[in-house]
Order: C-alpha cells, then sequence, then structure tokens
C-alpha cells in the first residue's frame, strides 16, 4: 500500500546539465572535460563534488558556490530544466488523492526556485532547509515526518541507490529506484539496488500504475 510518494529532485525531477555546465564555465575548463569527471567519480562511487577537486585539489567548494552566487553565476532553475514527465506524473498521483512530496539534497535557494515553479505536490523542502543530508538516517526520518503516513506506506523515489534507495531502506521507507542520470543508469543492474528496492521504473510515468498504489479519495484533479 502506498499512500505517499517522495521525490529526490536533481537526476529526478531536474536535470544536472545547467549545474555542471555552470561550474564548467565557472572555472574556466570545457564542458565536456568536467562531465567526463562526474562520470569517473560515479563509477567509484564517489561524491559528486569530487569532479570539482579533481579539477582544482584545494578548492573550498562551499566557498566557491558563495563566489558563484555573488557575482550572480548561482544557481538557475526553471521550467526547462525539468524533465518532461515530472509534471503529468505528479498532477496524475495527485489526481488519485496520493499525497507528493518533493525532498532532496539541494539547497534552501533550490527551495525557494522549486517553489516557484508551483509543481503539482504537497510540500516542496529541501536538505539545507532542514538542516540534514541524505544519506543520514535523520533526513528519512524527517521523511516519514512529512509524509502524513507510515513509513511502509511511503515510496522514497531517486536515481541514486547509495544516497536513496538504501537509505530510505533502511528506516523502513518502500523505494523506487529511477533509472535516469549517470548514477541511475550506472548503477541499475547493481545486485543490491535489485535487490533493496521495491520498484525499478524508467520514467516517473510509470508510479500512477504501480500495484499497491492507494486512492484514499481522489482530489477531483491536480493543482499546484
Amino acid at each position: 500500500m502506498i499512500r505517499t510518494v517522495v521525490l529526490d529532485v536533481g537526476e529526478t525531477l531536474t536535470r544536472d546539465d545547467r549545474h555542471w555546465a555552470g561550474w564548467a564555465d565557472w572555472l574556466g575548463v570545457p564542458r565536456h572535460t568536467l562531465s567526463g569527471l562526474v562520470g569517473a567519480v560515479v563509477v567509484d562511487g564517489r561524491d559528486n563534488a569530487d569532479a570539482i577537486r579533481l579539477l582544482r585539489p584545494d578548492i573550498d567548494v562551499a566557498a566557491e558556490y558563495a563566489a558563484r552566487e555573488a557575482a550572480g553565476r548561482g544557481e538557475q532553475l526553471d521550467e526547462t530544466d525539468l524533465y518532461d514527465d515530472v509534471r503529468p506524473a505528479l498532477s496524475a498521483l495527485r489526481a488519485l488523492g496520493v499525497r507528493v512530496v518533493v525532498a532532496g539534497n539541494q539547497s534552501t535557494k533550490a527551495g525557494d526556485l522549486l517553489r516557484t515553479l508551483n509543481l503539482p505536490a504537497d510540500l516542496v523542502v529541501t536538505s539545507a532547509e532542514w538542516g540534514v543530508s541524505k544519506p543520514s538516517p535523520d533526513f528519512f526520518h524527517r521523511v516519514v515526518g512529512v509524509a502524513h503516513a507510515p513509513a511502509d506506506q511511503t515510496l522514497y523515489v531517486g536515481d541514486h541507490p547509495a544516497n536513496d534507495v538504501l537509505p530510505a531502506a533502511a528506516v523502513g521507507l518502500m523505494t523506487a529506484h529511477l533509472r535516469r542520470g549517470p548514477w541511475g543508469h550506472w548503477w541499475a543492474g547493481g545486485e543490491t539496488v535489485q535487490q533493496v528496492a521495491d520498484y525499478s521504473i524508467d520514467s516517473l510515468l510509470d508510479l500512477p500504475g504501480l500495484p499497491g498504489l492507494v486512492n484514499p479519495g481522489r482530489r477531483g484533479g491536480s493543482h499546484g
């Protein structure tokens, strides 16, 4: 039984193209160079910021992030960053009466930008706003707290096994691994992911048709 669906942000709802392109331009390196390094850290199972550290070993990523913001070249997010299946999938879930929550490892600014998009979601919140990040169990305990449903009736959807599927399952949440983005594709065939994830999906449009999805009362249409 699934009463609430909670979704990751990067490479689940939004493309990371603009994110990495912005960092490459800021660091003065070709975009394909940084993209290649992102692939390398994916294969190694490392933090994605390590791609930047491979280019500049002594860099303070947080300080550099602040410098980008101060220069007017910081985070940006608009409708073009959303994957095409986001609005129809989330709208379909809400029309079925399912509670939809967006919760991922993002900055406070990203949370503000996401809410500006008026997504078909009941709640949009980020790790920076909570003060705790994935894969910490505390993040997923916070997810349970806003789900308005027990953990075993809440489905967490994400592309990253180590940040999404495994820690969410460890606190009792149901999980769906999304084959999207570098992490989603590279680790999709991993034995651990296949054993732990309750579902493996190729599109968010697969969510409304999942077995076990309950209809506690239709909303009469989706809204943001």
